[in-house]
């Protein structure tokens, strides 16, 4: 996803912040789309997932001293974290409890960490291999820059039936439509991502 990956990181550690800035500004989209699905899950859309990232952001700046991964799924992983630590705070807020809540935190990894496995599993070909498969790596920072260049009523429809895993007539009492428009939106929104999907990797 991020070109001299290392290079980056070794000047982060260094104490360029303007790197560091460049560098997480890169999971903007990915982090965004997995905020916005817990949002929906556990907050009915009380908050602003750009908000939420923009926390996890000052967080991750106030940590990176810490960061002691070399690989971008080290610090993609490490993100989510933050992430999950930020929304799980959030979370509290709104609930009005005061103590911090592990669980809850552990929950909302694992509920990241679902999501991003069922981003990168909406491009792969069911029929590749294993190693073709792995080969995709970090495909979903790459799956959420290329949504996020999508419209709503796309993005809406491939979050709920891919990321949520909802049937089509759940989708389509959620959206308010027929399952038919759902189904044809969804072949629609499925199209345009791919075509976005390769403008992003090339």
């Amino acid at each position: 996803m991020v070109a001299d990956f290392g290079r980056l990181i070794d000047e982060a550690r260094a104490g360029n912040r303007a790197t560091l800035g460049q560098l997480l500004e890169s999971y903007q989209s990915y982090l965004r789309l997995l905020a916005q699905i817990e949002i929906g899950r556990r907050l009915q859309g009380k908050v602003d997932a750009s908000d939420i990232v923009q926390e996890t952001f000052l967080e991750a700046h106030r940590q990176f001293p810490s960061f002691q991964g070399h690989a971008e799924g080290q610090l993609t992983k490490w993100l989510r974290t933050i992430l999950a630590g930020t929304m799980a705070n959030t979370v509290r807020r709104y609930a009005g409890t005061q103590a911090r809540d592990l669980r809850l935190e552990r929950d909302l990894a694992a509920d990241l960490n679902q999501s991003t496995c069922a981003l990168e599993r909406i491009l792969i070909d069911q029929h590749s291999s294993p190693s073709q498969q792995a080969i995709r790596g970090e495909q979903s920072l790459l799956v959420a820059a290329a949504m996020s260049r999508l419209p709503e009523d796309y993005q809406a429809v491939l979050v709920l039936r891919h990321l949520e895993g909802l049937s089509f007539p759940q989708v389509a009492e959620r959206m308010g439509r027929s399952v038919d428009s759902v189904e044809k939106l969804w072949l629609r929104g499925l199209a345009r991502l791919k075509k976005e999907f390769g403008e992003v990797t090339t």
